[in-house]
């Protein structure tokens, strides 16, 4: 080959070098592009809020406490509760509500199911009659006694207790059965609810701590 034909062919080799050189800068920057960016997925330390509604568990004070209602009803009442249980027996709380607003359609009182390992809650006393297959009918004035979770959206981890409709300037006498199971005291939260609304008392949500002997 001659020199004049040398000259002639080095030109020649740039292109296929710049072609060489685009096609290496357009692959990396299709894989700049299908990279996923650093902030993209979370941080192993990160945590992800559980939409699962917890369920009732002792504080540190050892009080069996209760989740959150789902909503407020401003309705205002007065509340009280009385122990009549002595240390080591059985006995009653008696429960007292005054509607000082508008009608409540069903008053509610919860607590957290976990209660009945020391005392055993019930409206009622059992007996062979409540328990007679093919008995009459019994009269009750309880509306409704469910271990959530339930169909009306009570809390798993809780017991509920309905009551019945409380006219506007009525109060309710609630007497609920209380059968030792362990020794010991035990404390716990007690809610007072119109359906799944906590009521107002004293300007503040009915939400009761109840210490048994």
């Amino acid at each position: 080959m001659s020199a004049a034909q040398s000259i002639r062919l080095r030109p020649a080799a740039w292109p296929m070098r710049l072609a060489s050189l685009a096609g290496a800068v357009i692959l990396a920057a299709c894989s700049l592009q299908t990279s996923p960016s650093p902030s993209a997925s979370p941080s192993p330390t990160e945590s992800i809020p559980s939409s699962a509604t917890p369920e009732p568990s002792p504080s540190d004070s050892g009080r069996l406490t209760l989740p959150a209602p789902t909503g407020t009803d401003p309705t205002p009442i007065t509340s009280k509760v009385t122990v009549e249980i002595a240390a080591g027996a059985s006995g009653r709380l008696v429960i007292v509500v005054t509607n000082l607003g508008q009608m409540v359609q069903e008053l509610v009182l919860r607590w957290p199911t976990a209660v009945r390992d020391t005392i055993f809650l019930a409206p009622f006393e059992p007996s062979a009659q409540r328990i007679r297959e093919g008995g009459d009918p019994l009269v009750q004035d309880w509306t409704r006694w469910v271990d959530g979770p339930g169909e009306h959206g009570e809390p798993a981890g809780t017991t509920s207790l309905g009551w019945g409709p409380l006219l506007v300037g009525g109060t309710l006498t609630i007497p609920v059965l209380a059968t030792r199971v362990a020794p010991g005291p035990i404390t716990f939260d007690l809610q007072i609810l119109s359906g799944e609304e906590v009521l107002q008392s004293d300007g503040a949500p009915a939400w009761l701590q109840v210490t048994v002997p």
